[in-house]
């Protein structure tokens, strides 16, 4: 018999995600995750074939957290509202790793899992083919934009205000609607705008 694993897949997942949270994706590495875990980077070589697979780990991490009913609403839309808003928030709480969650998607298991249980929920609004796909791909756009939208803030050379008041001090004659939305962002929140997006967006596809 061999020896028993070292690390759980869920214990590489955890320190993998940990280093990104706090030095971002530029922090993890094989060394960086090795030194984690208190082992040798070619211990984990038993673990993690290539650069892909340690992605990977934080995606699966990330996508862990995501938690929605697997009972089926009566309405469509409260189930693609859960799944939608599950989703979003286990990305926004891990805002360094949302890169990596845009270009890995289809290889996560549980990213996968996600989708079809989306996919599930939009088909019982009577679409197919082409008119699936195009349901699935707004929702996941919305999501996906109001996690990048919120990564931006972090990123950005300046503070949030400042944009805003740059946009405020435009002139009225020519950017009335860039003002009136630059002023409502100064007291906006963003899960009110998503969960107002995500009703719009609903509202869209019930009709």
């Amino acid at each position: 018999m061999g020896r028993p694993a070292r690390f759980s897949r869920q214990q590489l997942q955890a320190a993998a995600l940990a280093l990104v949270d706090a030095h971002g994706l530029g922090g993890l590495s094989m060394r960086t995750l090795a030194a984690e875990l208190g082992t040798g980077p070619m211990t984990l070589y038993n673990y993690v074939a290539d650069r892909e697979e340690l992605d990977l780990l934080v995606v699966e991490a990330v996508m862990a957290k995501a938690r929605w009913p697997r009972t089926a609403h009566a309405d469509w839309r409260d189930d693609v509202r859960a799944l939608a808003t599950a989703t979003w928030r286990a990305v926004r709480a891990h805002p360094n790793a949302t890169p990596l969650i845009l270009t890995r998607r289809s290889r996560s298991p549980a990213l996968i899992e996600l989708s079809e249980a989306l996919l599930a929920a939009l088909a019982r609004s009577g679409r197919s083919r082409r008119r699936l796909l195009i349901a699935f791909r707004a929702v996941t756009a919305l999501v996906m934009g109001f996690a990048q939208v919120e990564l931006a803030g972090p990123l950005s050379v300046e503070p949030a205000q400042a944009v805003i008041d740059r946009f405020r001090a435009l002139p009225a004659e020519r950017f009335p609607r860039l003002r009136e939305i630059a002023k409502a962002a100064e007291t906006s929140d963003s899960a009110g705008e998503f969960r107002r997006g995500l009703d719009l967006l609903l509202a869209g596809l019930g009709s």
